[in-house]
């Protein structure tokens, strides 16, 4: 027995060396660390080579698209070069960059990403397609949509009879008859990029404008006509026998009306139940309609179709009610837009071949192909928008916008190109042709439809001017306007207020509004219930209420504009033509209305989506367009232009004005405005004072931590506001606006007219200082003030300050505190002056101090070198100055219990 297990045993140790082979070890784990080589593929593990090939892709076509956006190319130009350069057309003539970073054995990897982001990127397109533009523009939709469509597939199915003559020997081509090529081709030349075509619109702000209604409506038709008879050429390619092709087209025209008589009823009845238009997709209402995304593409592509049409047609049936499209755009863009579209265009750069154009005949056709491209949409377009009635140059930008073809055409090419329609000789020529259309689009339409013209165009046709420009409306204003119209108070000069409206300054702004629009107390009638009204009409007293009604004094009339920024995100750009909901929608705007109708204000509001750089442009033609006396700017309480981003998780202590942007953005529009201007420096103005609780850091952990108790209400709903007059047109209509203020009951102001002493160094009464006035009664201080201090040295600013002071209505000198100091500090004086003012109502509803900008004086009486004092003593920080001035910087520095209006003149004050 023992003999028996020895043998076994040693039978075993000797066998042991055999089953521990090199052949069966277990793969090496160390990677690098062993000296592996992670850019060689490996089938059984393609995710490193992948992700080695999506960063290269996605950095250098964001490296190319910095220096194209400054040429405002949209972000497809970058993406297509980008392909073209990776290619063998520029970096693929590198020996072994090919084989080491895009080797043939790793291209269905990297197929299979691209064509999943193409399923996706499709039904994103049929997201931003909204019918209803088509339906409510449908005739002039048809006619430019269908000129520009059927010359250039006319054109197309032309030359593709030398196209086909020419290359149909290249390899790698099917055998395929001349009408299923000349359909393709013509297909090719007739298609329009839309998704391109919306940020170029948006990008010029020509969306809302005539030429852009037109050209999205005939944009629209023209994509799912061409998506149509796309389907219908591969179809014919695929089924190779016409009987089974005409199958496969009545197969999807019965699959297009399954999607919308029974699956588009039910989805909109889920969609209404779960709350998702109303308040944006859920998850699982995301995850469903991914399904059903994925479904189409699935039933689309067994048939023999594009799996990308079952995605299309998906997002066609999506109901755009409530912003629903543009929320679940949202959800899925970002992903999409920057990882799986570069991956597809660089697919397309993979496959074109610059070096394949390399004879005089085939250069011929690049250049015919593209003249056939540009001209076949441009006379199409042009002259069927001049059949409907648009002038020349109108009509022209319509061709030029009708001609961009973007990275539609390149989807067309794809499948042209996997379809073996197209060879890589004659993809390379028509890569070539949609670089060229979409590059041309922009700088052809900038000059064409230039701004001015734009602005000149709707002025004709407005009837305000005559073809010359010459105005043919009377200014009625002007008469009304004489040479001491500065001089006089007119306590009903600002009647029409423009307001930037931002999220977190609506409170302060909703109690400065109010402020303007007046006393609401004498304006509200006795009411009666209304059965006991009509049990007992007395005419008499209905006479007295139509004289109550006709006695109103006329509301402020208000406009709010709020502008969201306009992002490189499709989704962006679905809002800007979508605006007519998004006003309805945009719950700042409604705030605004419900706030008007309370206030005896008369509110009008909208919303404008433009790039941040646009901000100051957007705003002053806002205001010119509505005739605007005043703009009522509210500074940043986030520091950030932008409203985007979780503002809880802002740091309360960081520094409002070291924006640069917005800094640039607010002395840019005062650069320019074309009326007066109010900067709004909010510090708790219309707020009840907030308990001091500990400092905590914001964090998503520490949200739920951070209640407070309960606010209390504002008993005292008094403001109190200051102003120190220094002279010049800002402080002459500063003026003017403070009185306007001081209209309102609830308002005290004082008015300190500052006098800068030239050759002494103290108060010719060293009685009367500007404390000691302070202490006083205000008529002591104004007979004070007249008899201690000698005459401003200015007469004209002299002359309008007495002029307003007793042209002050009886009702208002209760409440107003006119006063004179003269000083060598003015500045150091103000700030002393105003920190006295500011403690005194400690419990009222916020107080104000009002400034001059004084910015093209170059800050007078010896103000600038006091603020240098005072920035070297530490008392004041730099970067506001350029924007707000330098009265202003001091005052916002100076520790004062108060918030700020830096107030600057502009329009018909400068003239005076």
């Amino acid at each position: 027995m023992a003999s028996v297990i020895t043998s076994v045993v040693t039978a075993t140790v000797t066998a042991k060396p055999t089953t521990t082979s090199a052949t069966s070890r277990a793969a090496s784990q160390g990677g690098i660390l062993e000296g592996l080589n992670p850019s060689k593929y490996d089938p059984k593990n393609p995710l490193i080579l992948f992700i080695i090939q999506a960063g290269i892709i996605i950095i250098f076509c964001r490296i190319l698209h910095f220096p194209l956006s400054k040429l405002r190319q949209p972000r497809v130009i970058a993406e297509i070069i980008g392909g073209i350069l990776l290619g063998p057309s520029v970096f693929g003539r590198i020996p072994g960059f090919t084989d080491a970073i895009f080797p043939t054995a790793s291209m269905p990897t990297l197929t299979l990403a691209a064509n999943l982001g193409l399923v996706l990127f499709l039904f994103l397109v049929g997201l931003e397609v909204d019918l209803r533009l088509l339906l409510s523009n449908w005739r002039v939709a048809l006619s430019v949509g269908a000129a520009g469509m059927a010359l250039p597939f006319g054109l197309g199915c032309a030359i593709a009879y030398g196209l086909y003559q020419q290359f149909r020997n290249d390899p790698s081509l099917v055998p395929i008859g001349f009408g299923t090529y000349m359909l393709f081709v013509g297909v090719a030349m007739a298609i329009t990029a839309f998704p391109v075509l919306c940020r170029i619109l948006t990008e010029l702000k020509l969306l809302q404008t005539q030429v852009g209604i037109v050209v999205l409506s005939a944009g629209v038709g023209n994509d799912v006509v061409g998506w149509i008879l796309l389907a219908l050429c591969v179809a014919l390619v695929n089924a190779g026998d016409g009987i089974v092709a005409l199958y496969v087209l009545l197969t999807c025209v019965a699959y297009i009306l399954f999607l919308v008589y029974a699956v588009r009823p039910v989805f909109l009845s889920l969609l209404k139940r779960s709350g998702s238009i109303q308040y944006g997709p859920t998850q699982t209402v995301v995850a469903l309609t991914v399904l059903m995304m994925l479904a189409s593409a699935f039933f689309t592509g067994i048939i023999g179709v594009h799996p990308i049409f079952g995605a299309f047609l998906v997002g066609l049936i999506c109901p755009h009610d409530g912003g629903f499209a543009i929320k679940l755009t949202e959800k899925i863009e970002d992903l999409v837009s920057v990882f799986f579209l570069p991956l597809y265009f660089a697919l397309s750069g993979l496959s074109t071949n610059i070096g394949l154009l390399d004879s005089g005949i085939t250069w011929a056709y690049v250049f015919g192909v593209i003249a056939v491209a540009f001209v076949g949409k441009f006379v199409g377009g042009t002259v069927a928008a001049r059949l409907c009635k648009l002038v020349w140059r109108e009509s022209f930008t319509i061709g030029v916008l009708m001609s961009c073809k973007g990275l539609v055409e390149l989807i067309v090419l794809n499948i042209g190109y996997q379809a073996k329609i197209l060879s890589q000789r004659t993809f390379t020529i028509f890569v070539v042709m949609a670089l060229v259309t979409t590059f041309a689009t922009t700088p052809l339409t900038s000059a064409l439809y230039p701004p001015w013209y734009q602005k000149k165009i709707a002025a004709w046709k407005r009837g305000e001017i005559d073809w010359d420009g010459n105005s043919l409306a009377r200014d009625a204003t002007s008469s009304e306007q004489g040479d001491g119209a500065l001089e006089k108070y007119n306590g009903t000069e600002f009647r029409k207020l423009l307001v930037y409206l931002r999220l977190e300054s609506l409170p302060s702004l909703f109690t400065f509004v109010a402020l303007l629009g007046g006393d609401r107390t004498g304006n509200t009638l006795g009411k009666t219930h209304p059965q006991k009204a009509r049990e007992a009409v007395d005419q008499s007293s209905h006479m007295a209420t139509s004289d109550a009604l006709s006695r109103r004094k006329k509301p402020l009339a208000v406009h709010g504009l709020r502008m969201l920024e306009l992002t490189e995100r499709q989704s962006s750009v679905m809002k800007e033509s979508d605006l007519d909901d998004y006003h309805v929608r945009d719950p700042v705007v409604n705030a605004f209305h419900t706030f008007g109708q309370l206030s005896n204000v008369a509110i009008s509001g909208e919303v404008q989506v433009v790039p941040e750089g646009s901000y100051a442009e957007i705003l002053k033609e806002s205001a010119s367009e509505h005739g605007s006396d005043m703009v009522l700017l509210p500074w940043s309480e986030t520091g950030r232009l932008s409203e985007a981003g979780n503002t809880l998780l802002l740091d309360p202590a960081q520094n409002t004005f070291t924006s640069g942007p917005h800094n640039h953005f607010v002395a840019t529009f005062l650069a320019h405005a074309p009326c007066s201007t109010a900067i709004f420096v909010n510090k708790g103005f219309g707020q009840a004072k907030k308990p001091e609780l500990l400092h905590r850091v914001a964090t998503t952990l520490s949200l739920r931590s951070t209640t407070g108790p309960p606010t209390a209400p504002i008993m005292d709903r008094s403001h109190h506001v200051f102003f120190p007059f220094f002279g010049g047109p800002d402080d002459r209509v500063a003026l003017r606006f403070v009185l306007r203020l001081a209209q309102n009951p609830n308002v005290t102001a004082t008015i300190v007219n500052i006098q800068s002493l030239s050759n002494s160094t103290e108060y010719p009464d060293s009685s009367i200082t500007p404390r000691a006035l302070h202490s006083v009664s205000p008529s002591f201080a104004k007979e004070a003030t007249a008899q201690a201090f000698p005459e401003p040295s200015s007469d004209q600013e002299n002359a309008f300050f007495v002029t307003i002071k007793d042209s002050l209505p009886h009702d208002l000198e209760p409440r107003v505190v006119f006063s004179t100091i003269n000083t060598e500090s003015p500045l150091h004086d103000t700030l002393e002056w105003a920190r006295r003012e500011m403690e005194l109502p400690t419990q009222n509803a916020g107080n104000i101090v009002v400034v001059g900008r004084d910015v093209r004086t170059g800050g007078r009486r010896g103000i600038r070198t006091e603020l240098e004092a005072l920035r070297a003593a530490g008392g004041a920080s730099t970067g506001v100055e350029r924007s707000l001035g330098a009265v202003a910087e001091a005052v916002i520095n100076g520790n004062i219990k108060a918030s700020v209006l830096v107030v600057q003149a502009g329009g018909r004050e400068l003239e005076g």
